[in-house]
């Protein structure tokens, strides 16, 4: 009786603890360089801020691109509130995944978007992806920004 209750348990603390490990890539805020994002800061009197969003279904599907401003919601965003409502929420919302960071092997799809402009005065250059446990978090902290994904045809 004993082995069976280890035998169901351990499945679950493995899951448990490899799911602890995808969590907030914010937390112990390292910054990790490379092609995932970057940020840099604004001189002051800078104008509002302004995104530029591109998402494709895949990597070879063409791009549905908007622009988004917040403060007030506006551009051609079909959800711009939405979106910069979901923005307000994550502390660094185009922090990239740290490099040391350990990710599940869940794979959310071929998606992918990249983010350019300025965000609360920082410049933003990053790409989003869906490509395992992290970076799908990644995407899904600010999932409204993305808008509906295009379907690959």
């Amino acid at each position: 009786m004993r082995y069976r209750t280890l035998l169901f348990a351990a499945p679950g603390l493995a899951m448990l603890l490899s799911t602890a490990a995808c969590g907030d890539e914010q937390a112990n805020g390292n910054s990790a360089g490379g092609p995932s994002g970057t940020t840099s800061l604004q001189p002051s009197g800078s104008p509002a801020d302004t995104l530029t969003v591109q998402v494709k279904a895949s990597k070879e599907a063409p791009a549905k691109t908007w622009r988004l401003t917040c403060e007030p919601p506006g551009g051609d965003h079909p959800e711009a509130a939405g979106a910069c409502a979901a923005l307000t929420k994550v502390k660094e919302p185009f922090a990239p995944v740290p490099k040391d960071q350990m990710c599940t092997k869940i794979y959310g799809g071929p998606e992918i978007a990249t983010v350019k402009g300025t965000w609360r005065g920082k410049q933003i250059d990053t790409t989003f992806t869906r490509d395992d446990g992290c970076q799908l978090h990644r995407w899904s902290q600010i999932g409204p920004v993305f808008g509906n994904v295009p379907k690959v045809r």
